[in-house]
């Protein structure tokens, strides 16, 4: 009797004993999530640093040393976020790892409060250093990215500066006359028009000529509406 329990309690173990060796190891997991991750920041502003989060070591993954590493659809390669690391090997797997990715460095701000249509200069900006992945994704953080540009709102004294609420100036107001310049494989004409609307650079302007046609064009730097054809 006591061999025939001897030998049931040791075929019970023995499947337990195989899942304990089918573990995955977590550290290449991690090795691969940081190999990925110092090529991925490659670019990014200011100071770069990450933490990883850890795997289960009673994880019942099968052994793999090949991954790929990418991140979920919509996500981007800062703050707190996950990767997905997938199992190249007959294993298959795929799993989720929670990471966090900091980027330490400058950003503009409103040096003094900045008035709705004002255009910015020099001194209405200053430079503030924080974790740019705890701030809005569209914060600004080159002044040649807010200098000559207007405030689409008002901006108050210390309030960090964000593309959104930012617009390049004017370049063709409503009622103005206008240089249109129709341009196309071998030639150019120039004729003037009065613009339908305000146009910034790069925006479609529309504009009635003399003889009363409406044509569409790109508002140009200098005021003129350029029309390809």
């Amino acid at each position: 009797m006591r061999i025939r329990i001897r030998l049931a309690l040791f075929a019970f173990l023995l499947p337990l004993a195989s899942l304990t060796v089918a573990q995955q190891d977590p550290l290449p997991v991690k090795k691969a999530i940081d190999a990925w991750l110092k090529v991925q920041t490659k670019g990014l502003p200011g100071q770069v640093s990450w933490e990883i989060g850890s795997l289960d070591a009673d994880n019942q993954l099968a052994p793999c040393q090949q991954f790929d590493v990418g991140l979920p659809p919509g996500a981007r390669v800062w703050g707190r976020t996950h990767v997905i690391v997938r199992c190249l090997s007959e294993a298959g797997w795929r799993i989720y790892v929670q990471v966090h990715v900091r980027v330490k460095g400058d950003y503009l701000i409103a040096a003094r409060p900045i008035a709705q249509g004002q255009t910015i200069v020099a001194d209405d900006l200053a430079t503030q250093l924080g974790d740019l992945s705890e701030l809005p994704p569209n914060v600004l953080t080159d002044p040649t990215q807010a200098l000559g540009k207007t405030a689409a709102a008002a901006i108050p004294a210390g309030r960090p500066l964000r593309a959104d609420v930012i617009r390049t100036p004017l370049v063709i107001r409503q009622g103005q006359t206008v240089r249109v310049v129709s341009v196309g494989p071998g030639f150019a004409v120039a004729n003037e028009g009065r613009a339908l609307a305000n146009a910034r650079e790069g925006e479609i302007a529309q504009v009635r000529l003399a003889n009363g046609q409406v044509i569409s064009g790109t508002a140009r730097a200098d005021g003129s509406v350029e029309v390809g054809y």
